[in-house]
């Protein structure tokens, strides 16, 4: 049994067809078949259903392929370990972000990050917050930035910075004339909402606490703040927005910005890894170099109340 036959193996698990598992190993799927046939003779069991299409693991393949995730990790963990004792900064750290984050975050240090340590490929990708955890689960990620609290188990959650919500307002809303507003004073039939599956449209819906809709002529759900933005702009109405989301509005549109009165709602936003996590030196790297690039007063979450999930 060797590392490589384990990584074949859950390469034709994640991809369910030994042809596109080939591909993604770099190697010809009769390669790819031979070893796995060696190894269900080693072990004496079959570990895929090969009459099924798309090809299925056996209940034991199952048990075996989850063993082999462990195996994989740790072994690329004895890597990971040789390279800090070196303090060699390099390799590839495979991040998953949120929509409502990537387009405000990801600009403020990627540039300097790379700068820095030009050994390092960062590769990142957008999705929910669901699906980030589901990849970290699976070894497809190194670490995800969302909101939290998660309080997912095997998770670790290390908190970065927090972002006040805002009111977004059309022009000449009624609302404008108050300087703070309440969250009961927003009407469900003029609030943009993200669609399902996004955290910060949970936040939303938990905060106002109401039955959240579209314009009641037209049912309008998007998948990205931009596109609430932009409804606003040019309907009636009122959106929601975090806080990096406003840094770059223009004057006019910033005159359109009501914060809420009282304590004001905010959103905790983290790292978060695998508890077996194995680029310790990278991800406290990349931590710093976020927090950094955060105006310091974000980094306390003094100055506001954090909304939970529903």
């Amino acid at each position: 049994m060797t590392i490589q036959q384990l990584e074949y193996l859950i390469a034709v698990d994640k991809h369910r067809h030994f042809g596109n598992a080939a591909d993604s190993c770099f190697v010809t799927q009769p390669t790819l078949s031979a070893q796995l046939s060696k190894l269900e003779r080693e072990l004496g069991v079959i570990l895929f259903d090969r009459s099924k299409m798309p090809v299925i693991p056996t209940e034991i393949g199952v048990q075996i392929i989850a063993q082999a995730k462990k195996v994989v990790s740790e072994s690329r963990g004895i890597l990971e370990l040789v390279a800090q004792l070196k303090g060699d900064i390099s390799g590839t750290i495979k991040i998953g972000i949120i929509p409502t984050l990537a387009p405000y975050l990801l600009h403020l240090f990627i540039r300097r990050f790379l700068e820095k340590y030009p050994n390092v490929k960062l590769e990142v990708q957008e999705m929910v917050t669901d699906e980030v955890v589901k990849k970290l689960k699976n070894d497809e990620l190194d670490l995800g930035i969302i909101v939290t609290p998660l309080e997912e188990p095997g998770i670790l959650e290390k908190p970065m910075f927090y972002e006040k919500f805002y009111a977004y307002f059309s022009k000449g809303h009624e609302l404008l004339r108050e300087k703070e507003i309440r969250p009961e004073q927003l009407k469900a039939d003029e609030l943009w909402v993200l669609q399902e599956g996004h955290c910060f449209r949970d936040q939303v819906i938990s905060f106002c606490d109401q039955s959240m809709a579209g314009h009641k002529n037209f049912h309008y759900e998007s998948g990205s703040l931009e596109g609430l933005k932009n409804m606003v702009n040019r309907y009636k109405g009122v959106t929601l927005l975090p806080e990096l989301a406003t840094h770059e509005l223009s004057e006019e549109e910033k005159s359109r910005l009501r914060p809420f009165l009282g304590k004001a709602p905010i959103r905790e936003v983290s790292i978060i890894l695998n508890r077996s996590f194995l680029k310790q030196k990278l991800v406290e790297l990349l931590y710093n170099e976020i927090t950094d690039s955060i105006p310091q007063a974000m980094t306390s979450k003094a100055h506001g109340k954090i909304v939970r999930f529903k």
